[in-house]
């Protein structure tokens, strides 16, 4: 098996964020739920009819292309992908060809080919008994098209590739990318060969999740090679990938470009991207937002461990709450806490509430960043102990305000008086005989014992640091 050399190649479509369609004024509205609404006689491919590009949607392809490095064409153009399917309305999709709006590029060390614009198909159903049904509102939505290179070498590094795509649209705000709603679909070009040659290209269609990915090129990788160790011919073919078998099926033969006979749209006119300022290069690039990859160079660069530099650059809501946080602190061990409290109690809050979208909540406005901040401030005073701090910040995240107020009132304020704290030190030690005798025998991790009972009697309110100070010179 090991003799094996296993290419894979890419295509992801991705729907575009966009207020209407790519080439009339119907709403853009995925959420639809009634069918057959977001609809009118240009996407519907009415005789007569005549599209204008919506410039917005080419916009967000540039600004993808700058992002990935990629060369951006100055002349692009749209041609007619020619092919008869009931979610066609028109009997063809307008698709670029010759002239894509990108070429070039590169994302997590894989090559790209190019990146073009087209409309998306309508959606059909299949299970209202022996007919299919199909809804147009999502037919004539901007869809982008990312082709990779065939340098891609297992189903794991295909699903990596997939995943970050997406990251990256999501961070960019160009498209949702929503696999479970058909936002984002994936299909894989697989070969199998035991020399330098390529082996026979098989393509599986219209993955909807990253799972679906890594399990259909494996699946389709082992099924080659099987295949060529019993002696069999691999077909060039088009296949599907059945979700509950976990196998993909034939559904036809693999067509070539010449067989959708493209060629050059006359309705709508070719794009001189220089002769558009807003669509200028450099001018997309400055406006860019910070990409996935600076954030986590920054984050790094910050201290944050690896599990926790990708939780705030997949989270975007949490980021720019750590970075209003960050920005109000000084030094790393307040980041560090920030960090701990974030990823850990916080989180843990949003995900128990019911009322809230973690992917979405708006954390500056349920807990002020200077509140998280004096928060924070009285952590690294000594002000409150790690289980009073989190006391508090579950009462600010159910309403409460202040920190102080909060840390007052529930008698959250740490001690660290020294003669307080050494008068409930003797009596837990005169109450104790033989937990003293362990330690001064040489069992010195009973200390914990100890400050624990102090942190009980004080209600944890005591300063454990100042505690186990107290204990040790009394023990001595």
């Amino acid at each position: 098996m090991s003799d094996y050399k296993v290419t894979i190649g890419l295509e992801i479509h991705a729907e575009l964020k966009t207020r209407t369609k790519m080439f009339c004024n119907s709403k853009n509205d995925p959420d639809e739920k009634s069918p057959n609404v977001n609809v009118c006689p240009v996407c519907m491919g009415y005789p007569g009819t005549l599209p204008t590009v919506n410039f917005d949607a080419v916009k967000k392809v540039i600004q993808v292309g700058v992002a990935l490095g990629g060369v951006i064409a100055d002349y692009t153009e749209f041609d007619r992908k020619n092919y008869f399917y009931p979610d066609i309305p028109k009997g063809y999709q307008i698709s670029q060809y010759a002239f894509p709006l990108v070429t070039g590029g590169e994302l997590s060390g894989v090559k790209l080919t190019r990146i073009h614009l087209e409309e998306d198909t309508a959606r059909s159903t299949h299970d209202a008994g022996d007919y299919s049904l199909i809804d147009f509102n999502r037919a004539g939505i901007p869809l982008m098209e990312l082709v990779t290179e065939p340098v891609i070498h297992s189903a794991d590094e295909a699903g990596r590739f997939a995943k970050e795509f997406q990251l990256l649209l999501q961070t960019m705000g160009v498209g949702d990318a929503n696999m479970e709603k058909g936002e984002m679909r994936v299909e894989a070009n697989i070969s199998v060969s035991k020399t330098k040659d390529f082996g026979t290209k098989v393509e599986v269609k219209n993955l909807n999740s990253f799972r679906s990915v890594e399990r259909a090129v494996a699946h389709e990788v082992e099924r080659h090679i099987k295949a060529l160790e019993a002696g069999e011919r691999v077909v060039q073919e088009t296949r599907g990938w059945d979700e509950g078998n976990e196998t993909t099926f034939s559904q036809r033969a693999k067509e070539d470009s010449h067989d959708y006979r493209y060629f050059p749209d006359p309705d709508i006119p070719k794009i001189i991207i220089s002769e558009i300022p807003e669509l200028n290069p450099e001018k997309v690039r400055a406006e860019l937002p910070e990409l996935p990859w600076e954030k986590r160079s920054r984050l790094i660069g910050k201290g944050l461990k690896p599990e926790d530099v990708e939780f705030f650059v997949n989270n975007l809501n949490w980021a720019t709450y750590l970075d209003l946080i960050s920005s109000e602190l000084d030094g790393l061990d307040g980041i560090k806490i920030v960090v701990n409290y974030l990823t850990s109690d916080l989180a843990g809050l949003v995900k128990n509430d019911s009322t809230a979208d973690f992917s979405s909540v708006s954390l500056e406005s349920t807990i002020s960043p200077i509140n998280f901040v004096g928060l924070t401030n009285m952590i690294l005073n000594g002000e409150v102990s790690s289980r009073g701090a989190k006391d508090i910040l579950k009462i600010m995240y159910e309403g409460g305000e202040s920190q102080w107020k909060i840390a007052k009132e529930n008698a959250l304020i740490q001690k660290s008086d020294e003669g307080e704290l050494k008068k409930i030190a003797e009596l837990i030690i005169a109450e104790n005989p033989g937990i003293v005798a362990d330690y001064k025998g040489g069992k010195v991790s009973v200390i914990q014992f100890f400050v624990g009972q102090g942190m009980k009697v004080t209600k944890g309110a005591g300063n454990p640091a100042v505690l186990k100070k107290i204990f040790e010179g009394l023990l001595s």
